[in-house]
């Protein structure tokens, strides 16, 4: 044995499972009268988020929740939501945070397989609880949020509301610390494109890290001003409601994403860091003079999903925002790779600096391992930006794996690496970059085609303001692209002709769609486009 190792034991002195939940405590105890939370005209202390949060806690416990035990919360970015992220795990339990744009069959699903024992649920949803409800197995303790900034349709469903429920909650409740750090504090679903979804579990250390890591990476200082235009529900806001906290920012909470709310907000409350899918910059762009503000400040601004269009990133730009590109999974707690921008490539011009802003970048600080592999092998790709392999994970921001679901974990984590199912090349400078999901890969007379190749050339055309390129089944080729677009308001529809002839002059021949469809693009709650739907239209065509 070691020197080292001997009498040097673990104890409660030197010792305490990592855990975010400590981040608030310190907030309200060394900044009690911080703004913390910022909701229409409501304006909530630090101290005050502590203290609600303790209440709903002690409230959590007063109805039988435990350690283990799951509580649901279909909730839009409100201060409820944020108390859940504290409260439900400083009872010891599990916050299950369900998409707001679910239907009921999914959410009755979610409920079952969690075997939730309590529902917050929003006054909006009511009609999609109310059949979900009848649909699940379980039977849940439900708590109606009634939020003020809320003026339209939708009834209570449970026996109590929110603010009532926490009325007379011990403000001084001795919340629990994790017994382990490995201890689970939230469980998330994937999409379920395909059969039912998957529940994410995250643990303790994985949250606190991330959150940290969210700190670091976008170089958030104390006292930042955060808007909530990501919705909580995805990845548990990639662990942001956690993140301000432990640098005693403000969170600005909004219902929806609405353009003039979101640029009053970003001028009037000096927001300094705000995230989002793509989608969220276009609606800022896009919003009328009348609603537009000018910025006397940079904003930062963090989106992940497929990286930004040359002329986007010039008009967010000449808006007043700089934008940073993330790629992750729920898998990872959502953002765990950054394209940390390295300042030589400012000499670069416009189109070398875009053609490096869509790379996905290196790992956060929390992540311990991140590499390009070929899956059969499980060797090292070359560094040299042409060689694809499956992007690869190790760390402490990894899951725990799938609730109730050990083959689907095991083989996510088959020969010790998380699998992300992401396609991919390393380049020489250690910067990975996507082309393409393992399942949207196109194989057309043998050849690969990334599908992310062929969208980045479309979204360089002047009147294309979104394009989703999948496989469509061919006698010939076995398959070929086939290209959905979506144009800018106003524009002309491009001939077929031109299209073709605008790609070759980006693309190899064979990489050329075949098929162009001018149609609204079917999209997630969060912004994504939902390729599985297009790919079951392109086999219709």
């Amino acid at each position: 044995m070691s020197i080292y190792e001997r009498g040097l034991d673990k104890n409660p002195a030197n010792h305490q499972p990592l855990t975010p939940l400590t981040f608030l405590e310190r907030a309200a105890s060394t900044f009690p009268n911080h703004t913390a939370i910022i909701h229409g005209s409501l304006r909530r202390s630090y101290q005050e988020f502590y203290t609600r949060s303790r209440k709903l806690a002690s409230c959590l416990e007063t109805r039988g929740i435990t350690k283990g035990d799951t509580v649901s919360v279909i909730l839009p970015n409100t201060p409820a939501m944020l108390e859940a992220h504290y409260a439900v795990p400083m009872a010891g339990a599990v916050l299950h945070s369900m998409n707001t744009r679910l239907d009921a069959k999914v959410i009755a699903f979610q409920l079952d397989h969690s075997e939730c024992k309590l529902l917050i649920t929003d006054r909006e949803f009511s009609s999609t609880i109310t059949e979900a409800l009848k649909i699940a197995k379980v039977q849940p303790i439900v708590i109606d949020y009634d939020d003020p900034e809320y003026d339209g349709d939708g009834e209570r469903l449970g026996e109590i509301e929110y603010e009532a429920f926490i009325k007379n909650g011990d403000e001084s409740f001795n919340w629990k610390m994790p017994e382990d750090e490995w201890d689970a504090i939230s469980l998330n679903y994937t999409s379920g494109t395909t059969g039912n979804p998957k529940g994410v579990v995250y643990h303790h250390r994985g949250a606190s890290l991330l959150a940290q890591g969210n700190a670091l990476t976008a170089s958030m200082a104390k006292h930042s001003v955060y808007l909530w235009t990501l919705p909580m529900f995805h990845c548990n806001g990639w662990c942001f409601p956690w993140t301000i906290s432990a640098i005693i920012g403000t969170h600005v909470c909004l219902r929806a994403v609405r353009q003039k709310p979101m640029w009053d907000a970003i001028a009037d409350h000096k927001v300094t860091h705000l995230c989002g899918a793509p989608i969220v910059m276009s609606t800022l762009l896009s919003a009328s003079p009348e609603d537009k503000r000018e910025l006397t400040h940079t904003v930062e601004f963090f989106t992940a999903a497929a990286p930004p269009p040359e002329a986007i990133l010039a008009a967010m730009k000449e808006a007043g925002f700089n934008v940073t590109h993330l790629y992750g999974l729920t898998e990872c707690y959502g953002p765990a790779v950054v394209n940390d921008w390295n300042q030589e490539w400012d000499k670069l011009d416009n189109a070398e600096q875009a053609a490096k802003k869509a790379r996905q970048g290196v790992r956060y600080s929390a992540l311990e391992s991140l590499d390009i592999k070929d899956p059969e092998t499980m060797q090292s790709v070359p560094k040299d930006g042409e060689t694809i392999g499956e992007v690869m994970m190790q760390g402490n921001v990894v899951m725990k794996g799938y609730l109730k679901n050990k083959e689907a974990t095991d083989q996510a984590f088959c020969g010790g690496w998380f699998h992300t199912g992401d396609l991919g090349v390393m380049h020489e400078d250690g910067y990975i970059q996507l082309k393409d999901r393992s399942k949207d890969i196109i194989i057309s007379g043998g050849e690969n085609i990334s599908s992310i190749e062929v969208e980045d050339a479309l979204y360089k055309h002047a009147s294309i303001t979104a394009a989703a390129v999948v496989a469509k089944p061919d006698n010939k080729w076995g398959e070929t692209p086939c290209a959905f677009i979506e144009l800018n308001e106003g524009a002309e529809p491009p001939s077929d002709d031109e299209l073709k002839a605008w790609c070759s002059e980006h693309l190899a021949s064979f990489k050329v769609p075949k098929k162009f469809i001018f149609e609204a693009l079917p999209k997630t709650s969060t912004g994504k486009i939902q390729k599985f739907v297009l790919r079951e239209r392109a086999k219709e065509l």
